[in-house]
């Protein structure tokens, strides 16, 4: 597996330390992150790039439903360029857990893809963003289905066009989890994928998420931000073991657990996790993929690369900084401080 260590003076150390197989080839000419000057901190990043989003103008955006196979509908922003022609790139977007369309990192990438005439579609996963009221079912990091059928739409939508997939956070893996266990059907026309800060292993990184009293901060965040996105929505159901507790969940375990997995056909949390874990099936991934993670993720830890073999084709960006979703670099590397922004560009067109 081709690493790029873009931090560190002693990357065989950290290389080491993960047990991470190698093969491929890595990707010249990339800048080293290193973090903003006061943001050095996991937490510093992580928050500060969610309380600072740095949206960028979007125009001509058109709301696209996708009707899927059980009557669910969720919806895909449509934007595209004015001197967009057909046959020309396109890139689809998926949020992170408890995000939208309108989360900053999907309206920054949109926007500077549109700056360059590349067409992009900001997917709102089931009952998120513009489709809360249009689902029954729950998005989960393995509804594989509903990414191909958001493929196939692309595919319809522009034909001829080369498709390149950015999958954040719990779509990261989701994105992964596609790619490994749908050799057969993968359309032709994909061209690129990346993962940003993937949970691989769910069933590890929700360990090791309450495992610290920082990480217990974040479970807590997340548990209760869902409770409250699922409460008077077309998603909430009496007929799971959520409804009739006395206490809200604290956990995201205890939330999957009441209601992510019975809700979505699975035994139980645990079950869920070991369905839509995007580990298992990573050494078969025949797209071009880059994953992007940090050693110092206080949500998703990369521990969970530790034995992974990748193939040639999948290289893992590995920093020794970067929080979650965060990447705030040092001024005059990039045109902005949005380090993985600029990434994220060249990885998906090129």
């Amino acid at each position: 597996m081709p690493q790029i260590d873009v931090e560190t003076s002693h990357p065989t150390a950290l290389y080491e330390s993960l047990g991470l197989a190698t093969g491929g080839e890595i990707l010249p000419g990339m800048p080293p992150f290193r973090p903003a000057r006061g943001l050095t901190s996991p937490h510093a990043q992580t928050v500060w790039a969610t309380l600072f989003p740095g949206l960028m103008p979007l125009t001509g955006t058109t709301e696209r439903r996708l009707r899927l196979d059980d009557g669910d509908l969720v919806v895909l922003h449509d934007d595209c360029p004015q001197n967009w022609r057909r046959g020309d790139h396109v890139v689809l977007m998926l949020h992170g857990l408890g995000g939208s369309h309108r989360s900053g990192y999907m309206v920054r990438l949109a926007a500077r893809l549109q700056d360059r005439g590349v067409r992009a579609f900001r997917m709102d996963h089931r009952g998120c963003g513009a489709g809360s009221s249009l689902a029954r079912f729950p998005y989960h990091a393995g509804r594989t289905e509903d990414l191909a059928a958001a493929v196939n739409m692309v595919e319809r939508l522009c034909p001829g066009s080369p498709i390149s997939i950015a999958g954040f956070s719990l779509s990261g893996n989701l994105l992964l989890r596609y790619l490994g266990e749908s050799l057969d059907s993968l359309p032709m026309s994909l061209f690129r994928a990346v993962a940003v800060c993937p949970p691989i292993d769910l069933q590890h990184c929700s360990s090791m998420l309450s495992s610290s009293r920082m990480g217990q901060r974040y479970d807590l965040y997340f548990a209760r931000r869902l409770v409250r996105q699922l409460s008077n929505s077309a998603q909430w159901r009496e007929d799971v073991p959520l409804a009739k507790v006395r206490r809200l969940p604290r956990r995201l375990y205890d939330f999957d657990e009441l209601y992510t997995a019975p809700a979505s056909g699975f035994a139980s949390a645990d079950h869920y996790y070991d369905q839509a874990s995007s580990r298992p099936v990573i050494s078969q991934i025949r797209v071009h993929t880059t994953i992007l993670a940090s050693t110092d993720d206080p949500v998703v830890s990369t521990q969970a690369f530790r034995g992974v073999e990748l193939p040639p084709n999948v290289t893992m960006c590995l920093t020794q900084h970067g929080g979650h979703l965060g990447f705030v670099g040092r001024s005059g590397v990039d045109p902005d401080r949005r380090w993985m922004d600029w990434r994220l560009l060249e990885w998906l067109l090129n």
